[in-house]
Protein backbone atom coordinates (compact mmCIF):
# COMPACT_ATOMS: atom_id res chain seq x y z
CA UNK A 1 0.00 0.00 0.00
CA UNK A 2 1.19 3.49 -0.88
CA UNK A 3 -0.15 6.55 0.97
CA UNK A 4 0.31 10.27 0.65
CA UNK A 5 -1.04 13.24 2.55
CA UNK A 6 -2.52 16.19 0.73
CA UNK A 7 -3.70 19.53 2.12
CA UNK A 8 -6.79 20.74 0.26
CA UNK A 9 -6.23 24.10 -1.40
CA UNK A 10 -9.48 24.58 -3.36
CA UNK A 11 -11.53 27.41 -1.88
CA UNK A 12 -14.54 25.27 -1.00
CA UNK A 13 -12.63 22.09 -0.17
CA UNK A 14 -13.79 18.72 -1.44
CA UNK A 15 -17.28 19.79 -2.50
CA UNK A 16 -19.37 18.23 -5.30
CA UNK A 17 -17.47 19.32 -8.42
CA UNK A 18 -13.89 18.51 -7.35
CA UNK A 19 -15.05 15.41 -5.47
CA UNK A 20 -16.85 14.17 -8.58
CA UNK A 21 -13.80 14.83 -10.68
CA UNK A 22 -11.55 12.96 -8.25
CA UNK A 23 -13.97 10.01 -8.02
CA UNK A 24 -14.08 9.76 -11.80
CA UNK A 25 -10.28 9.71 -11.90
CA UNK A 26 -10.11 7.08 -9.14
CA UNK A 27 -12.64 4.91 -10.96
CA UNK A 28 -10.34 4.78 -13.99
CA UNK A 29 -7.89 2.57 -12.02
CA UNK A 30 -8.45 -1.05 -10.93
CA UNK A 31 -6.51 -0.49 -7.69
CA UNK A 32 -8.26 0.00 -4.34
CA UNK A 33 -8.18 3.71 -3.49
CA UNK A 34 -9.32 5.23 -0.21
CA UNK A 35 -9.43 8.72 1.26
CA UNK A 36 -9.13 9.32 4.99
CA UNK A 37 -9.75 12.43 7.05
CA UNK A 38 -8.96 12.09 10.75
CA UNK A 39 -10.74 8.90 11.83
CA UNK A 40 -12.98 8.55 8.73
CA UNK A 41 -11.87 6.38 5.82
CA UNK A 42 -13.95 6.04 2.63
CA UNK A 43 -13.86 4.44 -0.80
CA UNK A 44 -12.52 7.07 -3.23
CA UNK A 45 -14.59 5.56 -6.03
CA UNK A 46 -17.94 6.40 -4.40
CA UNK A 47 -19.04 10.04 -4.65
CA UNK A 48 -21.41 10.06 -1.68
CA UNK A 49 -18.75 8.50 0.52
CA UNK A 50 -16.22 11.17 -0.48
CA UNK A 51 -18.75 13.96 0.08
CA UNK A 52 -19.51 12.53 3.53
CA UNK A 53 -15.97 13.43 4.60
CA UNK A 54 -16.95 17.13 4.40
CA UNK A 55 -13.29 18.00 3.83
CA UNK A 56 -12.70 21.76 3.82
CA UNK A 57 -9.91 23.88 2.40
CA UNK A 58 -6.82 23.72 4.61
CA UNK A 59 -7.63 20.24 5.94
CA UNK A 60 -5.42 17.25 5.30
CA UNK A 61 -6.60 14.07 3.66
CA UNK A 62 -4.66 10.83 3.28
CA UNK A 63 -5.02 9.00 -0.01
CA UNK A 64 -4.13 5.29 -0.02
CA UNK A 65 -3.63 3.11 -3.07
CA UNK A 66 -3.36 -0.66 -2.97
CA UNK A 67 -2.86 -2.92 -5.97
CA UNK A 68 -0.56 -4.01 -8.76
CA UNK A 69 0.49 -0.52 -9.90
CA UNK A 70 0.02 1.31 -6.59
CA UNK A 71 3.18 3.43 -6.79
CA UNK A 72 2.43 4.68 -10.28
CA UNK A 73 -1.26 5.31 -9.52
CA UNK A 74 -0.39 7.17 -6.29
CA UNK A 75 1.98 9.46 -8.21
CA UNK A 76 -0.66 10.13 -10.87
CA UNK A 77 -3.28 10.91 -8.21
CA UNK A 78 -0.88 13.20 -6.39
CA UNK A 79 -0.31 15.18 -9.59
CA UNK A 80 -4.05 15.24 -10.20
CA UNK A 81 -4.67 16.60 -6.70
CA UNK A 82 -2.21 19.42 -7.29
CA UNK A 83 -4.08 20.51 -10.40
CA UNK A 84 -7.67 20.04 -9.19
CA UNK A 85 -7.92 20.06 -5.40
Amino acid sequence: MVEFTYTLKAGEGLHARPAGSFVKKAQSYPETITIAKKDQKVDAKRLFSVLKLQAKAGEEIVISVEGANETSVAEQLKSYCLSVL
